[in-house]
């Protein structure tokens, strides 16, 4: 079953968000792909001004939990030094397996 992880993060700044969205769709993301993500959704949150989710999509649990373990700390801090909290940003993540897809 396919499993997913997303990161929601919300901004204070617009221009910080400007520039992390940059940041992941021309480098994150690909990275995120060739360590063995299978897809990658940028959403722009409705209603949620500066609000963005990154969903990532591994063909089951035990290729998310391979790349959590090989390359999500690697990758997660070179993100936090470029966007720290203290840029005025919130991250919240959630993982979970992907029950019913049309």
């Amino acid at each position: 079953m396919k499993y997913r992880y997303t990161v929601k993060a919300t901004f204070q700044s617009s221009d910080v968000a400007q520039e992390w969205v940059q940041w992941l769709q021309y480098g994150h993301c690909a990275d995120v792909l060739k360590c063995g993500a299978a897809k990658v959704e940028l959403v722009a949150i409705d209603n949620e001004e500066k609000s963005f989710e990154v969903r990532y999509v591994f063909a089951s649990r035990d290729a998310f939990l391979s790349y959590d373990d090989k390359h999500a700390s690697r990758l997660r801090q070179e993100g936090l030094a470029l966007f720290p909290a203290e840029r005025g940003i919130n991250y919240f993540r959630t993982t979970g397996t992907v029950i019913y897809q049309a």
